[in-house]
């Protein structure tokens, strides 16, 4: 690793999908607490209340029929090449995060041959060979840590530039009788990253990531549906919450100061904090946790964007399509301009977490 290049993010795009599902479609779904568990039906106006009240959600997106999680990267990515006005075959490498593959609506099972990746480059029509393809699944931080690792291809002087996309359909992996099935979506996000020459301090400036799998590594997992009486064996995404929240609150400030640490700041630098969308309340429970490890009780308004109200949680996608909403001034309230400072912060199955400081150029 040298100092000669900094690694900026030149353009970013997104894909929302078109479907909005608000919460009161679920309504009307025989809820389980766990395996053989059932709610009464009775109780779902309640239970949805109580989902809105702690999540934040009030509707989120689902992509249609037709489409699967590398067509809804591929138009992220186009969107993002549009903006940045350059030659999709001067891409040095296109890495996609993801973590079920293409997942069709009549055949729900993952197909990840070929890679994602490779899909995505076909689909843009880039015949360069010497474009790298390949895919990262790391859980929800998987497109921080593509980032991360283009970071590292751009500053040793190996690439010059590096397309990063964050895609996924988790509606196809959702059990429809789990209540969690509620908090996730779809949608995909993309970011141009390059590499600029010289020694000014701009761009990704420092990262730091960790993997707790020996005790953690089960929070999340694939399992059957939790309705003993579902039509087939396929599996579906289930999670222990209250463990998950409970790591998350105690390892990710400490990941996030760790960054800061590295990068020489302090949490009074930074402009915002750009976490995953996993949970409203969760989140704002973290950006507490952090202040309060830098002894600041006021935190500043504004500081951290939310888009899980409407958007949902749709895994890698939250902070590429957050951070293409600033930029593209389509979040009320937030923008960024030329030289603020910007954490981005996930967690996610593995379980894993990452941190990544930023300075606009």
């Amino acid at each position: 690793m040298t100092n000669e290049f900094s690694s900026v993010i030149v353009s970013t795009g997104s894909c929302i999908p078109a479907r909005c599902v608000p919460n009161e479609d679920f309504l009307d779904h025989r809820l389980f607490e766990d395996y053989g568990k059932p709610f009464d039906p009775a109780d779902n106006p309640k239970i949805i209340s109580k989902f809105r009240e702690i999540t934040g959600i009030i509707e989120r997106r689902y992509v249609s029929d037709d489409l699967v999680a590398s067509d809804i990267a591929i138009e992220a990515a186009d969107n993002a090449l549009v903006e940045a006005e350059i030659d999709p075959e001067t891409l040095d490498y296109l890495i996609v995060a993801h973590n079920f593959g293409d997942v069709q609506a009549g055949n729900r099972r993952s197909s990840f041959v070929p890679t994602l990746a490779a899909r995505v480059k076909r689909g843009l029509g880039i015949a360069n060979p010497a474009c790298i393809a390949y895919d990262l699944p790391f859980g929800c931080p998987g497109w921080v840590q593509a980032v991360i690792q283009a970071n590292y291809f751009l500053r040793s002087g190996d690439a010059k530039r590096a397309l990063v996309i964050g895609a996924e359909t988790m509606s196809r992996v959702s059990d429809p009788h789990d209540r969690d099935s509620m908090i996730y979506s779809d949608g995909a996000g993309a970011a141009v990253l390059e590499a600029r020459p010289g020694r000014e301090c701009v761009g990704i400036l420092a990262h730091a990531t960790r993997s707790d799998t020996l005790e953690h590594a089960r929070l999340m997992w694939l399992g059957t549906s939790y309705d003993p009486q579902f039509e087939d064996d396929r599996l579906f995404l289930k999670m222990h919450g209250r463990q998950l929240y409970e790591y998350a609150l105690t390892t990710l400030p400490g990941v996030v100061r760790q960054s800061l640490d590295k990068a020489a700041l302090t949490l009074t630098d930074v402009d915002k904090v750009l976490m995953h969308q996993a949970n409203a309340k969760m989140d704002d429970a973290i950006l507490k946790r952090l202040f309060k490890l830098y002894g600041v009780q006021d935190i500043p308004q504004g500081i951290m964007p939310m888009t899980i109200a409407r958007l949902g949680n749709n895994s890698v996608a939250t902070l590429p399509t957050l951070l293409d909403l600033i930029r593209r001034g389509k979040l009320e309230g937030h923008s960024l301009a030329s030289g603020d400072l910007v954490v981005f912060a996930s967690v996610g199955a593995g379980m894993n977490i990452n941190s990544l400081v930023y300075r606009c150029p």
